[in-house]
C-alpha cells in the first residue's frame, strides 16, 4: 500500500525559515479582544438597562390594573377606572418611551466613542508600522549599494 506522505515536517521547516514577528498578529489579537470586552460591556449595560425599564413598566402596568378589576358601585364607575387606567398607560408609554430612547442614545455615543478610539490606535499602529518598514527598507538598500560598490 502506498504510504501517506506527513507534510507537518515540510510545513514546519517552510514556516520557520520565513522570518516572521508574531508580535503585530499577538498585538492585533489583543487589540481585538479589549475591543470586543468593551463593545460588550456596553451591550450588557444597555440590556441590563431596557430590562430594568421593561420590568418597572410591567410592574406599573400590573398595579394599575388593580383599580380597573375591583368591583364598582355603579356602571359608571367602570368606564372611568377603565379611562384613568388608559390614561395612566398613555403616560407611562411615553416615559417608558423616553427612557429606551436615553439608553439607546447612551449606547450610541459610548459606541462612537469606542469607534472613534479604536480607529485612532489602529492609525497610530499603521504610522508606527510603515515607520518600522520604511527604516528596514532604507538600511536594507543601504546595505545592498555598500555591497554592490565593493
Amino acid at each position: 500500500m502506498a504510504k501517506t506522505t506527513d507534510f507537518t515536517k515540510v510545513f514546519s521547516d517552510m514556516f520557520t525559515s520565513m522570518p516572521m514577528d508574531m508580535t503585530a498578529f499577538n498585538d492585533a489579537f489583543k487589540a481585538q479582544a479589549a475591543f470586543g470586552e468593551k463593545m460588550s460591556k456596553v451591550a450588557l449595560e444597555a440590556a441590563e438597562k431596557s430590562t430594568e425599564i421593561s420590568s418597572k413598566w410591567t410592574k406599573d402596568t400590573i398595579s394599575k390594573m388593580s383599580d380597573v378589576t375591583s368591583v364598582k358601585a355603579e356602571p359608571t364607575d367602570y368606564t372611568k377606572a377603565m379611562t384613568d387606567f388608559a390614561s395612566a398607560q398613555a403616560e407611562m408609554a411615553a416615559e417608558t418611551m423616553a427612557a429606551f430612547a436615553e439608553v439607546a442614545k447612551k449606547v450610541q455615543m459610548e459606541t462612537v466613542e469606542l469607534m472613534m478610539a479604536a480607529g485612532k490606535e489602529a492609525s497610530e499602529e499603521a504610522s508606527a508600522s510603515f515607520k518600522k518598514a520604511t527604516a528596514e527598507v532604507t538600511s536594507a538598500a543601504k546595505k545592498a549599494t555598500a555591497a554592490a560598490a565593493k
